[in-house]
């Protein structure tokens, strides 16, 4: 599957689960970490949880290996490393401390989504 229909299902898969605040960010002219980034908040630290197995799961089933991920017992800020995509997902509280869109959205490196996040706002 190419890289953006997989930020596609990966994004509307944590839009189905209610995370909240997801974006994706084209990072690769600006980092040899990976080339996408997608970031999403729960609104606690089981949601958090869930959103990571249901991002794992689906991963494993595209035939995506998890190479490493950290923050998964504590629930407030998980990171996954699928290679050219990391995916974070945050407890809303780290989200707005840490606030990584500060850091890696350029203004024109935003990738659209298929939904509309503004009618939950």
């Amino acid at each position: 599957m190419q890289e953006n229909a997989l930020v596609q299902k990966v994004a509307s898969l944590l839009w189905e689960r209610k995370a909240q605040n997801i974006v994706a960010l084209d990072v690769r002219g600006l980092t040899v970490l990976c080339d996408t980034m997608i970031i999403a908040s729960g609104r606690n630290a089981n949601q958090v949880k869930a959103l990571y197995d249901d991002v794992d799961e689906l991963m494993a089933k595209e035939g995506v290996a998890l190479r490493r991920s950290e923050g998964s017992s504590e629930g407030r800020w998980i990171v996954m490393d699928y290679s050219t995509i990391l995916i974070h997902i945050f407890h809303q509280d780290e989200r707005a401390y840490y606030n990584l869109e500060r850091l890696w959205e350029d203004g024109t490196n935003r990738i659209d989504l298929p939904f509309d996040q503004t009618a939950e706002e």
